[in-house]
């Protein structure tokens, strides 16, 4: 048997977190399962989930708007489906299952079945909870992320037409919100009454560019938990096979005319992409919704951010400066015609700050906020460069899952989506070199 193929009652820690979001949310307003509760989200996040919880329980929901919260790229959970009383087999994200080499288990091409089983609660219950509290009918639309957004939005167009005839409205979450667009652009979807987009990326995001080539974080983090696989080998291996990577490469004026669907321009060291999903990503890019007087966005700024990418001979180089949110910039979140407010939050954040959900509110009921400013303009100059092969330099060292203690475990998974950081700069300042801050 293989590491991808274990036992069928070979249930870890995490598989027991494929408990719904509703479940969960009960046993928060209820003080139940509270020392397992805590052990996963924080003694402090919990204190605050329980008491939203409590809120949320308490607010009167009948007649109320729907929301549905979509959640982005790699923040909703997969895994197998098994029947009852075992718990799914949830392999994203599950640390002891990648630490057996089963994330291979993901790639696209497979024969393994994999569903959807939940979102990232860490990342979205917050969002859920407060949401509730205010009055609105709330639910998840998690989905399996490896696939095309057009795919995926026909999906989410058929449960938007059945919560017919219920008032509906969107909170979607980076590449949630392609997913919703690519709804929004089918048949019998105009009953939708508002569309909030957080960080949302519209013309891309270089963080595809780096999964693709096993340089983004996320992948790199995955790897050092995995016993023999690299960043490298992951990327070629599994990324590279999930078209929603493709879909969000940048395009147009974001990548600086560049067409980074154009397999040649790449680096043809280290992983390469696969051509028949560039071609299939750049087809796929006029069946988009445009904005309406539905759409409102939050677009995160301030954070060191890709802004730009260029070939240096058999590599590639990056330009980070603060204009976006640490992973999508501020120019690729843009959605023409949409109402749009600026936040100094980082992307992950977007769906837990307190400043921006109060601002969800405001454009749910009204499609206007003052919390919020609606420009942003940055005089800063600073900004660095760091190429794959620098980036492919460090953090490699293998992660002992068994050797850190439960804290330690918590915050790996949590800060799983954190980028690396840079010290910026201004050009001609006569200093030492960038450094990467761990």
């Amino acid at each position: 048997m293989s590491s991808a193929d274990p036992p069928r009652d070979h249930v870890t820690p995490y598989d027991r977190f494929a408990w719904s979001d509703e479940q969960i949310s009960e046993w928060l307003a209820l003080g139940a399962q509270r020392r397992e509760l805590q052990a996963y989200f924080g003694a402090a996040e919990y204190r605050s989930l329980a008491a939203l919880a409590r809120r949320a329980r308490a607010a009167p929901a009948a007649g109320a708007l729907q929301v549905f919260v979509v959640p982005g790229i790699m923040g909703s959970q997969l895994g197998l489906p098994r029947a009852a009383p075992l718990p799914a087999d949830i392999l994203w994200l599950d640390p002891l299952d990648i630490q057996l080499g089963r994330l291979a288990a993901l790639r696209l091409a497979g024969a393994t079945r994999i569903v959807s089983l939940g979102v990232v609660l860490f990342s979205y219950l917050r969002l859920k909870l407060y949401l509730r509290a205010q009055g609105f009918a709330v639910e998840f639309h998690d989905y399996d992320w490896r696939l095309p957004a057009v795919q995926l939005g026909q999906a989410f167009a058929a449960r938007l037409r059945a919560a017919r005839p219920a008032r509906v409205a969107v909170v979607a979450h980076s590449m949630g919100g392609l997913v919703t667009r690519a709804a929004l652009a089918l048949p019998d979807t105009g009953h939708v009454e508002r569309v909030v987009l957080l960080g949302s990326p519209n013309c891309g995001s270089f963080a595809a560019v780096q999964a693709l080539r096993g340089t983004y974080a996320v992948v790199r983090k995955v790897a050092r938990l995995a016993l023999r696989a690299s960043a490298e080998e992951l990327a070629a291996d599994v990324f590279n096979t999930f078209p929603s990577l493709y879909d969000m490469l940048p395009s147009g004026t974001c990548a600086a005319g560049e067409d980074l669907c154009d397999a040649r321009l790449w680096p043809s060291t280290g992983p390469v992409p696969r051509a028949e999903l560039m071609a299939s990503a750049r087809a796929a890019r006029g069946q988009l919704a445009p904005a309406d007087a539905r759409f409102a966005q939050v677009i995160g700024v301030g954070q060191e951010t890709v802004t730009r990418v260029r070939r240096r001979r058999d590599d590639f180089v990056y330009t980070l400066t603060r204009a976006g949110d640490g992973t999508v910039p501020a120019v690729s979140a843009a959605l023409p015609g949409a109402v749009t407010a600026y936040a100094r939050v980082a992307h992950s954040e977007l769906t837990r700050d307190a400043r921006v959900g109060a601002a969800v509110v405001d454009f749910l009921r009204s499609g206007r906020t003052r919390r919020l400013p609606e420009r942003w303009q940055s005089a800063s100059q600073a900004r660095a460069e760091v190429s794959d092969a620098q980036l492919r330099a460090s953090g490699n060292d293998k992660v002992d899952w068994g050797a850190l203690d439960p804290e330690q475990r918590r915050q790996f998974l949590q800060n799983l989506n954190e980028p690396p950081r840079f010290r910026l700069r201004v050009p001609g300042a006569r200093r030492g070199p960038a450094r990467r801050h761990r």
